[in-house]
């Protein structure tokens, strides 16, 4: 059975860029007759809102997308808020100490930062850890617990990966690619790679359609998946939206968020068309329903290429007409 998911943080309002991703993954599972699953990543408790997390729900609902499983329908998978699985994310951190691929982090903020150009980075991920603490002597993390609480980091294989992306095609990360990475905080909060690599394992997906700012996160997660024993599910990126100059979409390009949207009195069937219509499901702009797209879809029309939304296009989502 294909098992496709939508997973957004509620720790901001959903935007026309994520609904675009829920709209493309949900396309793909409905499509090919499989189940869809809603799960809200809420592991950093701090930055994430409940309030947020119910407008999401509602959002995706008012576009017409529906789950099988999620936080507000039963399934054999749940809980389906990270929040409440810190469990199992525990008990996979356990299993990778057990097989000598973590070591602790001293490393502060500042000596991070500092790091100002290192190889092998990875763009989204920022540079390349160097393998500070990697190196350290018994004796000397010894002496660093005794000042700081460390992080958890992975230690990578010393080798290349490479994984087929539906989307983006090819892909070959150099060994080292990124550094070592981090899948225990300081604080305890438990890493982003760490816990959609368990959730996704525990919860059966099989296919898994996002954006392309995640896709340098596929090697690490691949990392995982192969440590941990998972079977590695299969990966789309869909390009980013840009504004007119350029720039990804955010709030300087005004009302971007579905809620924004929908109190400008805009249809849902409108921001489907476009979010249609730039993704190259349809060959014109034109209001649609989510469900009418589900016949034809293909992630083979989707290109790679980043997408530049038009200066009129997004004012006439802002409510004047398309």
């Amino acid at each position: 059975m294909i098992r496709g998911r939508f997973a957004p943080t509620p720790s901001g309002q959903l935007h026309i860029g994520n609904a675009r991703t829920a709209l493309l993954a949900w396309l793909q599972i409905r499509q090919a007759g499989g189940q869809f699953v809603l799960r809200m990543e809420d592991i950093d408790k701090p930055r994430s809102r409940p309030e947020l997390a119910r407008q999401i729900l509602e959002d995706l609902r008012w576009l017409g997308l529906d789950w099988d499983e999620g936080p507000d329908v039963d399934g054999p998978y749940g809980p389906y808020t990270q929040s409440c699985r810190l469990e199992l994310y525990q008990a996979a951190l356990e299993k990778l100490k057990s097989q000598n691929r973590l070591y602790p982090c001293y490393c502060s903020r500042a000596e991070l930062m500092s790091i100002a150009s290192a190889p092998h980075g990875l763009d989204s991920e920022g540079p390349a850890y160097p393998g500070t603490c990697r190196r350290l002597s018994a004796e000397q993390r010894l002496t660093k617990s005794q000042i700081k609480t460390p992080s958890l980091r992975f230690s990578l294989p010393d080798r290349e990966l490479q994984f087929h992306d539906a989307i983006a095609g090819y892909a070959c990360y150099p060994a080292g690619a990124g550094g070592d990475f981090v899948v225990q905080r300081a604080d305890g909060i438990f890493g982003y790679q760490l816990a959609v690599v368990v959730d996704d394992a525990a919860m059966k997906i099989t296919d898994v359609v996002r954006g392309a700012d995640l896709l340098d996160s596929t090697p690490r997660q691949i990392w995982l998946y192969e440590a941990l024993g998972y079977t590695v599910p299969r990966f789309a990126h869909s390009p980013l939206l840009y504004g007119p100059e350029g720039k990804r979409l955010s709030k300087r390009h005004g009302s971007v968020t579905v809620a924004g949207m929908r109190a400008a009195g805009t249809s849902p069937e409108r921001i489907i068309g476009c979010l249609a219509y730039w993704s190259g499901l349809m060959d014109r702009l034109e209001p649609i329903q989510a469900a009418e797209l589900v016949a034809h879809f293909s992630i083979a029309k989707i290109a790679a290429e980043p997408l530049v939304i038009e200066a009129s296009v997004l004012a006439s989502l802002a409510g004047s007409s398309l």
